[in-house]
């Protein structure tokens, strides 16, 4: 079975590092001169963790470790307002960006502080899985029968639990409701009176939490590419991602040169979806280990990744990559299949994705309707919506959370959503729904762009939008870059 997948860097183990909490253990902030990366010269910045107990219900839990980075503002006299980062996911780390803030427009105005996930790779402990890289990787392998992926995957994900287990780590620990306090608890300690929110894809539910349970010193809120508490992910994926390639595709139709360069492209591509999959598409790949030429056998949930594999700056060349596709030409698909012979990594942050995942997404999710949506769409027949199926789940074994966390937020508190046009992965539609427990919220939807259209260097103009909202949240951002993006310019030739 075919499985919608989030790709998690492959980086190498972190030291262990934690230790035996009190029962009114109070948080603390040490500063570290050692940081995670390389800081760009003249950047003034404090490093340091945030020592937090691990499982806060639990009076004898342990307490863990979380790098932080304060990075000063680049104006003598900024807003006494800084603005909290942290990243998606769930699994991705936050630290990295520590290396680019030259680039980040907020250093004009305020302080930006970069908050690492607890369980993500810098963190201490963090869930690395290797077993589930592996695994992954040998199920993509050509000649592996796809029907025993599922119990390979199952035994991957006990490897790792037991590991992680016998290390002492509480797998409870990990969700959302812990990462929400760990930000409260470091508002807390440096004193922060007032502050704002910046938060993309998965830890737009950080936000969320953050804006019910600690609400009194959040001043505004950014929520790039939104994913709301009270929306089944794996129930809609499957669905989301034909309908952001079906707008794509119309928007190709709906353009005189595009449509003429590939006429009716998107019911063509329908048809040749569904053909392959009654009749795989046959690639041969030489193997780079040996030499020897692998076949790989393509159904239409494979050849979708034509789209998802496209990033915002490629999209303008889809319709052409599927012309290619739809003639003959398997270069681009050969060029993808190649990535499968790279050796697998470290699983980093695998082991806390499936600890939030396992409670607070997959226990709301129906399995039937999961089920159904695998073989309802013929042009990816096989194609599962699930992140990860129910049965890792049950060994996972981690505690379900309470059902508010499957509950809409309401708040008053100013909350700017921003999507992408294209975004399969947390649709424009999504958003569009928060807005009505969200009663001071404005939506930008970012024309011919996909997933995060903030974070990317080739859009400073969300990061614009993001930041005069930081500085006027009463008022929706209108900057006049805004109204200079347009739908995408596609490639013809």
């Amino acid at each position: 079975m075919n499985k919608l997948k989030c790709l998690i860097v492959l980086l190498s183990l972190s030291t262990l590092c934690f230790s035996q909490a009190n029962k009114a253990f109070d948080p603390v902030f040490k500063q570290f001169k050692k940081t995670t990366h390389k800081i760009a010269k003249g950047q003034k910045y404090t490093f340091g963790y945030l020592e937090v107990p691990e499982n806060r219900t639990d009076p004898g839990s342990q307490t863990i470790e979380i790098p932080v980075y304060i990075f000063k503002s680049r104006n003598p006299n900024p807003k006494p307002d800084p603005i909290i980062y942290t990243v998606g996911g769930p699994g991705s780390t936050t630290m990295p960006s520590a290396q680019y803030m030259n680039y980040y427009k907020y250093l004009d105005d305020r302080d930006f502080i970069l908050v690492e996930q607890r369980g993500n790779y810098y963190a201490k402990p963090h869930l690395d899985c290797p077993e589930w890289a592996k695994a992954q990787h040998t199920a993509n392998l050509p000649g592996f029968d796809p029907d025993d992926t599922d119990a390979l995957l199952a035994v991957a994900a006990k490897s790792c639990r037991d590991r992680l287990t016998k290390k002492g780590i509480d797998l409870n620990g990990y969700n959302t409701n812990e990462i929400a306090a760990d930000i409260n608890d470091l508002v807390s300690v440096l004193g922060i009176q007032e502050y704002n929110l910046l938060t993309i894809s998965y830890s737009t539910k950080i936000a969320q939490v953050l804006l019910r349970d600690y609400p009194d010193r959040i001043r505004s809120v950014v929520m790039d590419s939104p994913l709301p508490l009270q929306v089944n992910y794996d129930e809609e994926s499957v669905e989301n991602l034909l309908e952001s390639v079906d707008k794509l595709l119309g928007d190709c139709e709906a353009d005189v040169d595009c449509n003429r360069a590939y006429p009716k492209i998107k019911s063509r591509f329908h048809e040749y979806l569904i053909n392959k999959t009654k009749s795989p598409l046959e690639v041969l790949i030489d193997n780079p280990a040996n030499g020897d030429a692998e076949t790989f056998y393509l159904t239409g949930a494979d050849l979708i990744t034509v789209f998802t594999a496209a990033s915002t700056g490629e999209v303008v060349n889809v319709p052409f990559e599927i012309n290619k596709l739809l003639n003959g030409d398997v270069t681009s698909v050969k060029e993808q299949l190649s990535y499968v012979f790279q050796e697998p990594g470290s699983g980093a942050g695998q082991g806390m994705r499936l600890s939030v995942w396992c409670a607070e997404e997959n226990p709301f999710n129906s399995q039937e309707i999961i089920q159904a949506e695998t073989s309802k769409y013929p042009q990816v027949e096989g194609l599962s919506p699930a992140v990860f199926e129910d049965e890792v789940c049950k060994i996972w074994s981690v505690k379900k959370v309470s059902d508010r966390e499957n509950e809409a937020i309401h708040t008053e508190v100013p909350v700017l959503l921003i999507s992408g046009e294209y975004d399969n992965e947390t649709p424009v539609k999504w958003a569009a729904s928060m807005m009505t427990s969200l009663s001071n919220s404005y939506h930008m939807i970012f024309q011919g762009w996909k997933h995060i259209p903030s974070t990317n260097w080739g859009n400073p103009c969300a990061m614009q939008a993001a930041n005069d909202f930081f500085n006027y949240p009463e008022v929706k951002p209108n900057p006049e870059c805004f109204g200079e993006i347009k739908s995408p310019d596609f490639k013809t030739e």
